[in-house]
């Protein structure tokens, strides 16, 4: 059985159940603790020997871009 290597997180969506927050910034990039969400899903996936990660955002959420 081959080891899984890639990992892709939809990370897309607009975020309307947790308004009013997600109108200053995306969903994903909401803190928990003293790092945004996103962060430890990556570091999660990274943990379990995951190679490459493919992050899948909308135009509009370049907060996800510039955090990696």
């Amino acid at each position: 059985m081959k080891k899984v290597k890639k990992a892709i997180i939809p990370a897309a969506g607009l975020g309307t159940r947790f308004l009013p927050a997600t109108k200053a910034m995306p969903k994903e990039m909401l803190p928990i603790v003293d790092k945004p969400t996103i962060q430890y899903i990556v570091e999660e996936a990274i943990a379990s020997g995951i190679e490459d990660i493919i992050i899948v955002t909308s135009n509009t959420k370049s907060a996800i871009e510039d955090h990696f």
